[in-house]
Protein backbone atom coordinates (compact mmCIF):
# COMPACT_ATOMS: atom_id res chain seq x y z
CA UNK A 1 0.00 0.00 0.00
CA UNK A 2 1.24 3.57 -0.76
CA UNK A 3 1.24 5.99 1.97
CA UNK A 4 0.63 9.78 0.47
CA UNK A 5 2.95 11.93 2.69
CA UNK A 6 2.99 15.52 2.48
CA UNK A 7 6.16 17.45 2.97
CA UNK A 8 6.45 20.37 4.93
CA UNK A 9 8.39 23.30 3.26
CA UNK A 10 11.25 24.93 5.60
CA UNK A 11 10.48 27.40 7.41
CA UNK A 12 13.19 30.32 7.60
CA UNK A 13 13.49 32.77 10.08
CA UNK A 14 15.09 35.28 8.37
CA UNK A 15 16.00 36.54 4.86
CA UNK A 16 19.50 36.01 5.61
CA UNK A 17 18.63 32.60 6.24
CA UNK A 18 16.03 32.31 3.75
CA UNK A 19 18.49 33.89 0.69
CA UNK A 20 21.20 31.17 0.64
CA UNK A 21 18.15 28.37 0.01
CA UNK A 22 16.63 30.66 -2.59
CA UNK A 23 19.94 31.18 -4.51
CA UNK A 24 20.47 27.22 -4.63
CA UNK A 25 17.53 26.93 -6.37
CA UNK A 26 18.89 29.47 -8.76
CA UNK A 27 22.23 27.58 -9.76
CA UNK A 28 21.63 27.34 -13.65
CA UNK A 29 22.71 30.43 -15.10
CA UNK A 30 20.07 30.10 -18.10
CA UNK A 31 17.38 30.00 -15.07
CA UNK A 32 19.08 33.15 -13.48
CA UNK A 33 19.29 34.92 -16.95
CA UNK A 34 15.79 34.37 -17.52
CA UNK A 35 14.74 36.02 -14.32
CA UNK A 36 17.11 38.77 -15.20
CA UNK A 37 15.18 39.37 -18.24
CA UNK A 38 12.03 39.09 -16.88
CA UNK A 39 12.63 41.33 -14.20
CA UNK A 40 13.89 44.31 -16.58
CA UNK A 41 10.76 43.63 -18.63
CA UNK A 42 8.73 43.87 -15.61
CA UNK A 43 10.61 47.29 -14.84
CA UNK A 44 10.32 48.36 -18.36
CA UNK A 45 6.34 47.71 -18.40
CA UNK A 46 6.29 49.46 -14.82
CA UNK A 47 7.65 52.63 -16.43
CA UNK A 48 4.96 52.59 -19.36
CA UNK A 49 2.36 52.61 -16.71
CA UNK A 50 3.59 55.36 -15.23
CA UNK A 51 4.00 57.18 -18.43
CA UNK A 52 1.27 56.25 -20.44
CA UNK A 53 -1.44 55.81 -17.61
CA UNK A 54 -2.43 52.70 -19.08
CA UNK A 55 -3.32 50.06 -16.64
CA UNK A 56 -2.55 47.17 -18.67
CA UNK A 57 0.56 47.21 -18.27
CA UNK A 58 0.56 45.75 -14.89
CA UNK A 59 -0.97 42.38 -16.02
CA UNK A 60 2.00 42.92 -18.81
CA UNK A 61 4.74 43.45 -15.85
CA UNK A 62 3.41 40.49 -14.04
CA UNK A 63 3.47 38.33 -16.87
CA UNK A 64 6.79 39.05 -17.80
CA UNK A 65 8.01 38.37 -14.06
CA UNK A 66 6.86 35.75 -13.35
CA UNK A 67 6.53 34.18 -16.60
CA UNK A 68 10.25 34.48 -17.43
CA UNK A 69 10.63 33.11 -13.66
CA UNK A 70 8.48 30.58 -13.82
CA UNK A 71 9.66 29.01 -17.32
CA UNK A 72 13.48 28.89 -16.11
CA UNK A 73 12.39 26.92 -13.53
CA UNK A 74 10.08 24.42 -14.72
CA UNK A 75 12.11 24.20 -18.03
CA UNK A 76 15.40 24.93 -17.29
CA UNK A 77 15.95 24.20 -13.54
CA UNK A 78 13.15 21.49 -13.45
CA UNK A 79 12.09 22.87 -9.78
CA UNK A 80 9.07 24.23 -8.66
CA UNK A 81 9.21 28.05 -8.02
CA UNK A 82 9.94 29.41 -4.50
CA UNK A 83 7.25 31.82 -5.14
CA UNK A 84 4.53 28.99 -4.25
CA UNK A 85 6.39 27.94 -0.81
CA UNK A 86 7.31 31.44 0.65
CA UNK A 87 5.71 34.28 -2.01
CA UNK A 88 7.01 37.59 -0.08
CA UNK A 89 10.49 36.70 -0.01
CA UNK A 90 11.05 34.99 -2.72
CA UNK A 91 9.89 38.48 -4.78
CA UNK A 92 12.53 40.04 -2.31
CA UNK A 93 14.70 37.61 -3.36
CA UNK A 94 14.48 38.27 -6.85
CA UNK A 95 14.96 41.50 -6.56
CA UNK A 96 18.27 40.96 -4.57
CA UNK A 97 19.55 38.53 -6.97
CA UNK A 98 18.80 40.98 -10.00
CA UNK A 99 20.67 43.75 -7.90
CA UNK A 100 23.55 41.27 -7.29
CA UNK A 101 23.51 40.76 -10.98
CA UNK A 102 23.56 44.31 -12.39
CA UNK A 103 26.62 45.16 -10.06
CA UNK A 104 28.64 41.92 -10.88
CA UNK A 105 28.36 40.28 -7.43
CA UNK A 106 26.80 36.95 -8.89
CA UNK A 107 27.01 35.76 -12.34
CA UNK A 108 24.48 36.25 -15.04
Amino acid sequence: MIVATTVEPREFASFTEFYPAYLSEHSHRINRQLHFLGSTLALLSLMLLVVTHQWWWLPVALACGYGFAWLGHFAVEKNQPTTFRHPLWSFAGDWVMYWQMLTGQLSF
